[in-house]
């Protein structure tokens, strides 16, 4: 049985990588006030993006590159309890 020896400091580098990882999907989002956002919110370790509704502990999604009324490369920090709908691109 051979038994590797990993330094403390890359399985924290490992643990990061997997906790911070960057996994970007494009999404038009509608809210409660009638706008309609789209732009992209990064997944990270999930699955997919309805796990960003349904299993995610944040109260907030971060839009980012969002396009709404005219403006471009914004990023938004919206609130899950005004989300009307939320439609992925494929």
């Amino acid at each position: 049985m051979e038994v590797m020896i990993v330094p403390p400091e890359k399985l924290y580098e490992k643990a990061r990588m997997d906790v911070f990882k960057k996994d970007y999907r494009r999404i038009t989002v509608r809210t409660t006030d009638g706008s309609t956002l789209m732009g992209e919110v990064n997944i990270g370790i999930k699955e997919r993006v309805s796990d960003l509704f349904t299993k995610g502990e944040s109260q907030f999604i971060v839009l980012t590159n969002c396009e709404n009324r005219g403006c471009s490369g914004k990023v938004l920090f919206i609130n899950k309890s005004h989300i009307v709908w939320a439609e992925p691109e494929d």
